[in-house]
């Protein structure tokens, strides 16, 4: 169903609220960038000097998201006279891809990121061509990991993530379990507890599930009320984590959650999409990215559930940007494409396909009319309202990714059997303050 003109009034003034607090990341070591003196002028853009020139964009794609950027491509190469050389890597070689093109000096004019981190004093400050009111036109929380030390413009949000768990409605109806409501979530305990519940009652392996990451598992710091970094500083709260990731170690060790699920993807990522479609477990934490796959591939009833409270509601952000490089060819064009892939008409069709969220104000303002599972995308879209500002500080800190790595090591040690909770939490601390400093 659509999203009531109440709760989306509710998401714009709950938005801004909590995502104006949301800061910049801090300075980079090496970045000796001054801040400037006088407002950057702006260089204005005439197509016509631009006819007939070509740009590379390197991209990585989540799966619908793709024929939504060709459709914007075509857009624009026809209005603009250009054309777009879209590559699409793998996402786990994009990083290593577009560093060794930058190392022969073959730099990509635009690029699509998860982070900043690995590239940030290579991007272009997009300020000199779109002006700098621009980032103004996003929402505070996710802009903030698109700037750099000195109110750089180096990236734009072109699209959000929040994680957030998944109910099989089909094995909850069975047993009789009520499902959470959107305005009123579970806590952690009632959550847990429902979902034992459906798994005695149904004959399920597992309780719960959920993706083997280190941003899945900032999720929990922050809804009990801690993070990893946060504006160039470590912040982790040692007893805080600990309290947060007890529920998780305590059912693995009594193997409601998958000891050998966790501990067999080793080191790398791992989606436990495979277990919640073969319906081996009633409560699935993953996020809005999934949506489209389970209502294509899923042949039992589902939804999503509103994040579970401790000391904070919400869940945890992610998203992508594009990026332009400093050694473009041709920059002016290159930011102009990403202001124009970024309009709100072009961003919502994009977002809409994607099953993603909007970065623009404005379309979280107006909301978005998603083709497909309108009822599961506005879950999503009422928890941006509850998440804590602090996530979006954490996701856009340079220290985060290997942070986050940390994280999912600590916590390998503990489910093996080989630290206890406490000391791998003590632990995770002194990590995190190695990569502050490295880092910043």
């Amino acid at each position: 169903m659509a999203l009531s003109r109440r709760l989306r009034a509710g998401i714009a003034v709950g938005s801004a609220a909590i995502l104006l607090a949301a800061c910049a990341p801090g300075e980079v070591e090496g970045d000796e960038q001054e801040a400037p003196d006088e407002p950057v002028e702006v260089d204005e853009f005439d197509p016509a000097e631009h006819a007939g020139e070509t740009l590379n964009y390197v991209y990585f794609t989540d799966g619908p998201d793709e024929q939504a950027t060709r459709d914007i491509i075509a857009d624009f190469e026809a209005e603009y006279d250009v054309s777009v050389n879209l590559e699409v890597l793998p996402y786990a070689d994009l990083v290593t891809s577009v560093q060794a093109r930058l190392s022969g000096g073959d730099a990509p004019d635009v690029v699509r990121l998860t982070g900043l981190t690995d590239f940030r004093l290579d991007l272009l400050d997009l300020r000199p061509y779109l002006g700098e009111d621009y980032a103004e036109e996003f929402l505070p929380g996710p802009m903030s990991g698109a700037l750099g030390a000195n109110g750089e413009v180096l990236a734009v949000p072109s699209d959000l993530t929040l994680n957030g768990p998944f109910i099989n409605v089909d094995m909850f109806e069975e047993a009789g379990v009520d499902i959470p409501d959107v305005e009123d979530p579970w806590t952690w305990e009632e959550m847990i507890e429902a979902a034992n519940e459906v798994r005695e009652a149904t004959g399920a392996p597992y309780a719960f599930a959920m993706d083997k990451s280190g941003h899945r598992l900032s999720t929990i710091l922050s809804q009990y009320g801690t993070a990893l970094v946060a504006d160039g500083e470590a912040v982790l709260d040692v007893q805080t984590a600990e309290d947060a990731l007890a529920p998780l170690v305590q059912m693995m060790d009594e193997d409601v959650m998958s000891r050998d699920f966790w501990l067999g993807a080793g080191s790398r990522y791992e989606g436990a999409n495979e277990m919640f479609l073969a319906q081996d477990v009633p409560v699935y934490l993953s996020g809005n990215w999934q949506v489209g796959q389970f209502a294509a591939d899923a042949d039992f009833e589902w939804a999503a559930a509103p994040n579970p409270c401790a000391a904070e509601c919400g869940g945890f952000p992610g998203g992508k940007y594009m990026a332009a490089f400093d050694e473009s060819s041709n920059p002016a064009l290159a930011a102009e494409f990403i202001r124009y892939a970024n309009t709100a008409e072009n961003q919502e069709p994009f977002v809409a396909a994607g099953g993603f969220l909007p970065t623009r104000a404005d379309l979280a303002e107006d909301g978005v009319d998603f083709p497909d599972r309108q009822a599961d995308m506005d879950v999503f879209l009422a928890d941006l309202v509850r998440t804590p500002d602090i996530g979006y500080a954490a996701n856009g800190d340079p220290a985060f990714g290997g942070s986050a790595d940390e994280l999912v090591s600590e916590l390998d040690q503990v489910v093996a059997g080989n630290k206890d909770l406490s000391e791998a939490m003590a632990d995770l601390r002194e990590s995190v303050e190695s990569l502050v400093e490295e880092l910043h």
